[in-house]
């Protein structure tokens, strides 16, 4: 196990880009994917949180059990993301009770379907959580999108959006959906909201 992945580092440019907007093609990446409506401060959406983390740590933590995918390598797990859509898009996008998400957290390439089913009946037979049963294993991508670091409150974040789309308009690039991507580098129960760090995306066009 002499290699060791980093996503900070390995994949520095998908996770830590700058504060100001960017264009970046990101390819297919498997991930552990959960779907979920409401608010993101209630319940629901902290046990959807809960559920992937158990199965990606159950995966991170198994070179310490009898059974170890092939080719596993250590490796900092990943953060978590989520894709936002509206429920009812005649109502406000303040609105919370009317978000739409899918959580995820990307996996590292030696994780296959086979040891994704594995790896979840070892979580479900120890923790009772609903979301368990949601979970599954797919390929996304956001392919050429607009990227920034967004630092402070997530109710801010219209304020980089607005940066974003006026950097695709000087440069000839166009939204192409008002679903967007935000990856979370901060634990929002450890981090003040002035130095939550977020990273924002959406798919564009040239």
């Amino acid at each position: 196990m002499s290699k060791k992945i980093d996503y900070k580092k390995d994949y520095k440019n998908l996770y830590l880009p700058k504060t100001t907007p960017e264009i970046v093609d990101v390819p297919l990446i498997w991930f552990f994917m959960v779907d979920g409506s409401g608010d993101p401060n209630g319940e629901e959406f902290g046990k959807a949180v809960e559920a992937l983390y158990s199965l990606s740590y159950a995966v991170r933590m198994s070179y310490k059990t009898d059974h170890v995918p092939e080719g596993y390598y250590q490796y900092t797990v990943f953060p978590l993301e989520g894709i936002w859509d509206l429920l009812d898009y005649t109502k406000p996008a303040t609105d919370k009770s009317n978000f739409k998400y899918t959580l995820m957290i990307r996996q590292p390439d030696f994780v296959t379907d086979e040891w994704f089913y594995y790896f979840l009946e070892q979580v479900k037979s120890k923790k009772s959580n609903p979301y368990l049963e949601k979970i599954r294993f797919e390929q996304a991508t956001d392919g050429l999108s607009c990227q920034m670091m967004h630092i402070g409150s997530f109710d801010d974040e219209p304020e980089s959006f607005k940066k974003m789309e006026e950097y695709c308009q000087e440069h000839g690039y166009q939204r192409t959906s008002k679903i967007h991507r935000e990856i979370y580098l901060s634990d929002p129960r450890r981090t003040e909201a002035a130095k939550l760090k977020t990273v924002l995306r959406f798919p564009v066009k040239k």
